[in-house]
């Protein structure tokens, strides 16, 4: 088991999926875990008493990814309950599908607000609570690289845009000794996206492995981003994908 003990982290996106697969997981190996979610109050409040439950602090925080107040409040609040942050996972993204000749420019907007702007926005909030050892991990996809089928591209448009971000925070923060690295899942079993979905068969077929990850498997990745045994790694992409961009 990786030790995070004593380090203090803030996951966007945490009730649910991957994010909260990623608090989990972050507590497992010794992390306090703020997170924010949107709506699943519910959710919410189970993925904190699973925090609670392996002897670690959590703070489960409502906070809208399109709101910059809203950001900086959160990042507030998580501040307050843990005492300090170590490290930063953005994990809150919402999807879109479409053709851009039938762009809708509202909902455009907001998958870019959700998905550049915020992990902008969070890790601009969280940049002076962060000592050297600090991480920042987003969490963008694989489509961010390949795009296998018309109808993705807005979507696409937003994952690719964190490898940029990704490596241009890396150059900013590595004198400080805080890494920046990105995380890319190709399908992955959630609500979102089913391994039991439509168009399962399809994605499986992309992939190496002829399967869908698991969000556990993906948080698996990013306690190794977030931990001392990454500590040369920077500006780099790991991707989680099943081969499927191989």
């Amino acid at each position: 088991m990786i030790d995070l003990s004593g380090k203090r982290a803030l996951v966007t996106g945490g009730s649910r999926g991957i994010g909260a697969a990623i608090v989990e997981a972050l507590a497992e190996n010794g992390a306090d875990v703020a997170f924010t979610y949107q709506s699943s109050s519910e959710k919410a409040a189970a993925v904190a008493r699973s925090v609670e439950s392996r002897g670690r602090r959590a703070a489960a925080i409502q906070a809208d990814s399109a709101d910059p107040q809203a950001i900086a409040r959160a990042v507030e609040d998580a501040v307050a309950a843990l005492g300090g942050l170590d490290i930063l996972v953005n994990s809150a993204a919402i999807g879109h599908s479409g053709n851009i000749a039938d762009l809708n420019l509202d909902e455009y907007q907001t998958l870019m607000d959700v998905n550049v702007r915020a992990p902008v926005l969070f890790a601009k909030a969280v940049i002076p609570h962060l000592n050297g050892g600090g991480r920042i991990i987003t969490i963008g996809s694989a489509l961010g690289e390949r795009v296998p089928f018309p109808g993705l591209t807005p979507y696409a448009m937003s994952k690719a845009a964190l490898t940029s971000f990704t490596r241009g925070l890396s150059r900013e923060l590595g004198p400080s000794g805080i890494t920046v690295n990105l995380v890319q899942p190709g399908a992955t079993d959630t609500d979102a996206n089913p391994a039991s979905g439509a168009a399962a068969d399809f994605q499986r077929s992309l992939t190496s492995l002829g399967r869908y990850g698991e969000p556990k498997e993906v948080a698996n990745a990013v306690v190794f981003l977030a931990s001392s045994a990454a500590s040369i790694i920077t500006g780099a992409t790991l991707t989680a994908d099943g081969g499927a961009i191989a």
